[in-house]
């Protein structure tokens, strides 16, 4: 069973960043990744919709044999992990905006969240702020339109260049050193956020956390690969591969999905 692959799901092509982290720690592991993309984004969704979807995935990545799945989507886990972790027997890793780690280490107490509204808009992500952040000043955005951007491989354009002053501007004149990015999308932004933010704001984003826990996860399991020949990744989108494509590389196939 350790040889079976592990599966990845999101709305979209942004849960490859946390691909990107796992392969990283934990090359000789197969996976498969499953883009939701005719869906995204998540966050605009009802929970009744994010559930549906989030099930539809599941059981997709279970008929393809996957030993653990990574909902690598903020919107899906805060809305659907608890349902998922009780209906099916395999561990299942989710995703929660890194505001613990921003909180402990600001020095103004101030901190920048940007995410989709389904994240911010949730019972778990309002928990994890009231339980790790209640001295800080936490400052919410909604990055509406920046996943659709992605989406259409419209990243390092003008228009999200525009976005992102809109939303980051009250956010620096705040004062905040810490921007935790609430959705696996974001880190793709990262070199635009570099430029356009003070060099004292440090960005945070769960990638290394959820690789290292997916890890410790397969661990206790007994379910880690311990074969010595690297990984594949099998791909897998439902609207233009060509934007995933582009942001993996031209060495990994992206192969088309009627999901």
């Amino acid at each position: 069973m350790n040889t079976q692959p592990i599966g990845i799901f999101d709305s979209g092509v942004g849960g490859t960043s946390i691909w990107k982290e796992i392969q990283t720690l934990l090359p000789y592991e197969n996976m498969i990744y499953l883009a939701d993309s005719i869906n995204a984004p998540y966050g605009p969704k009802g929970k009744e919709a994010i559930m549906d979807l989030s099930i539809k995935n599941t059981e997709y990545l279970i008929n393809k044999g996957c030993k653990l799945i990574v909902v690598a989507c903020n919107t899906a886990t805060t809305n659907a992990i608890d349902y998922l972790r009780s209906k099916y027997d395999l561990p299942f890793i989710g995703i929660e905006p890194a505001i613990k780690p921003a909180a402990l280490q600001s020095k103004t107490h101030t901190i920048g969240i940007l995410a989709t509204k389904g994240t911010l808009s949730s019972e778990l992500f309002h928990k994890t702020s009231h339980l790790f952040a209640n001295n800080a000043n936490i400052l919410e955005q909604e990055g509406h339109g920046i996943v659709e951007l992605i989406e259409s491989g419209k990243l390092y354009t003008d228009e999200m260049k525009a976005l992102l002053k809109i939303y980051l501007n009250p956010m620096i004149e705040a004062g905040i050193d810490y921007l935790v990015l609430g959705c696996t999308h974001y880190p793709y932004l990262i070199p635009l956020l570099i430029e356009f933010l003070p060099e004292h704001i440090k960005i945070i984003d769960s990638g290394e956390a959820v690789a290292r826990q997916t890890k410790a996860v397969l661990e206790h399991h007994n379910l880690l690969n311990e074969s010595s020949i690297l990984g594949k990744t099998d791909f897998f989108t439902n609207r233009k591969p060509e934007v995933m494509a582009s942001l993996l590389g031209e060495s990994q196939k992206v192969s088309y999905l009627d999901f």
